[in-house]
């Protein structure tokens, strides 16, 4: 039998928290990957799936990383006693790695095809005349609309899952026999999810490369994982192929995050709700061209319109750049438009200055990458109290006390507010981010993908507290997010943007049960458990979803054949 591609062996990572004291933070972890093989790597935000993947490439920074146990082998020989040397020619060339947070991996200062161009240069000597065609190619083949338009942008300009993909094509661009990726799929919607993990499919394929899948999105493992190894508090608790993992789990945390997709219907509405904010005819125009005595506009959000309800959670979906966020930032006047917005019936669209200001602390956002948004020389308490600052009149013992209140709700330990944010994990920071705008107790809050960098667990805790915030103080929510589940379970009322215009708007039932345009219908299909209609008239709708669940049964049954097939082999066996 031929060796393991790669072969973590009772590996320990610590970190040094004085010249004393060290806090480990993975315990004597072991799996293999075997060549051609994909294997998932999932649990909680802060369990130590980052961490692991990180050590394989000894990118952890080497003054505050120790290795108390353990080897690292890929191709039978050690990365952990490497020289950097020799480090040098398996980075980028042998193991590749998408990295879980674009916007920082991404050079700021450069355009997307010179940051494309030096991966082919350095790792393969390939020029730029030829390595053009190249590039045009593998961004075609990761999804971006128009590759040769954003040649020239930079990450700014993309949005947050066009940045994904560019990370995805530099990465596979070098051939490598192992990926490493690090919840690629984290900020784009479901059918450029799709995309991807069918294009992952067909690179491993055709390069015969292996592949460290880490996410916490279940769905995708299910169909992208050969195996899957669960990780709690720096241990595999679990560790099996797929099939098992997802018909028969034995440990009672896999079982947990199998029940935790989100499930549940919105809040109730209030009696006689009024109308907080009223969005007609907006219109966002971005510069595309400069000439000598001209310049060349495109619309990017064309003549849109909605409402939200007082107590409403109003759903904005559609695809990466459909102009969802842009429209949420337009709203907040982050963004120049044209149209009426109007806030509590208070027209907004012209007012700036200290006239904008009351509607500041009504109106709050979370952004979707909560990396970017914090400020990393503050640190948690001053990130949260920030507004407090700005907009109410507190001691400083007051305040302290409001901000150990709100970290306690969002599943934050208060004993963390001194620390900064590059010490916490995607998931912790993305409960902070939520954490500083609740804290303000506004009337609107724009939720931007608020969980998109969380597990399934943290997931469903962080949208049972923004349901019980908005039942208690009947808050309304904007709610823009690729995950039509959530979507499902928070919003009353659901529109669906493409290409910078609505397509489709109606209630939650009207646009799951009875979609008008082949768009929404193409999203829905991806869902991987498509929710049931409890209306009786939506019964003819079910029996599309019956067929579904048919299908999916199939598959479950084919799978259990396997597992237990595979039973008996272990029984001969014995």
């Amino acid at each position: 039998m031929s060796s393991p591609l790669l072969s973590i062996q009772d590996l320990s990572i610590a970190f040094s928290k004085n010249a004393k004291e060290q806090l480990q933070v993975v315990s004597n972890i072991s799996f293999d990957i075997n060549e051609q093989e994909t294997l998932a790597l999932v649990g909680e935000s802060g369990s130590g799936k980052s961490v692991t993947a990180l050590s394989i490439l000894r990118l952890l920074p080497k003054e505050l990383v120790t290795y108390p146990t353990g080897d690292i082998l890929f191709a039978e020989k050690s990365l952990l006693n490497a020289p950097v040397k020799e480090l040098r020619k398996v980075r980028g060339n042998q193991i590749s790695m998408i990295f879980q947070e674009p916007m920082v991996s991404l050079n700021p200062l450069h355009t997307v095809e010179k940051q494309l161009y030096e991966v082919l240069s350095l790792h393969r000597g390939i020029r730029r005349n030829a390595a053009r065609a190249e590039i045009l190619q593998y961004l075609d083949r990761v999804g971006i609309k128009q590759p040769k338009n954003k040649l020239a942008a930079y990450p700014h300009q993309l949005s947050g899952g066009e940045r994904q993909r560019v990370m995805i094509a530099m990465a596979i661009l070098t051939h490598p026999k192992l990926l490493i990726a690090d919840e690629p799929t984290t900020a784009l919607d479901v059918s450029v999810q799709a995309q991807i993990i069918q294009l992952l499919k067909e690179l491993k394929n055709e390069l015969n490369m292996s592949m460290l899948f880490i996410s916490h999105n279940l769905g995708i493992v299910k169909k992208l994982a050969d195996k899957v190894a669960v990780m709690q508090q720096g241990q595999i608790v679990e560790c099996n192929n797929r099939q098992r993992i997802f018909l028969r789990p034995e440990h009672e945390y896999t079982k947990t995050l199998l029940n935790s997709e989100p499930t549940g219907d919105p809040v109730p509405l209030p009696d006689t709700p009024g109308i907080l904010l009223n969005v007609n005819h907006l219109n966002v125009e971005v510069i595309s061209k400069k000439h000598l005595f001209s310049t060349e506009k495109r619309k990017i959000v064309d003549n849109i319109g909605f409402a939200v309800h007082q107590g409403e959670t109003v759903g904005i979906v559609g695809e990466s750049g459909s102009g969802k966020s842009t429209t949420a930032l337009a709203i907040l006047r982050l963004l120049k438009s044209r149209g009426d917005i109007l806030f509590d019936s208070h027209p907004i669209q012209n007012l700036s200055g200290k006239k904008l200001l009351p509607f500041r602390s009504r109106m709050q956002v979370v952004f979707q990458d909560p990396f970017s948004s914090l400020n990393p020389r503050f640190n948690v308490e001053q990130i949260i109290s920030e507004g407090l600052v700005t907009y109410k009149k507190l001691s400083k013992a007051e305040r302290e006390k409001t901000v150990i209140d709100i970290m306690q709700e969002v599943g934050l330990e208060p004993d963390m507010r001194f620390r900064y944010p590059t010490e916490f994990s995607g998931g912790q920071r993305q409960r902070i981010a939520i954490a500083r705008v609740l804290i303000l107790q506004p009337e609107l809050l724009i939720l931007d993908e608020p969980t998109s960098s969380l597990d399934y667990t943290i997931q469903r805790q962080i949208i049972n507290l923004l349901k019980s915030l908005q039942e208690k103080h009947q808050l309304s929510y904007l709610f823009i997010s690729h995950d039509l589940s959530l979507v499902y379970s928070m919003c009353h009322q659901v529109v669906v943007m493409k290409d910078g215009k609505i397509i489709e708007q109606g209630s939650r039932e009207k646009i799951f049960y009875s979609p008008e345009t082949d768009y929404t219908k193409a999203l829905l299909s991806f869902l991987d458990k498509p929710p049931k209609p409890k209306n009786k008239t939506l019964i003819h709708v079910d029996k599309i979803t019956k067929v579904e669940a048919k299908e999916d049964q199939k598959e479950d049954k084919k799978q259990q054949k396997e597992v237990n097939w595979a039973d008996a082999l272990l029984m001969r066996k014995k």
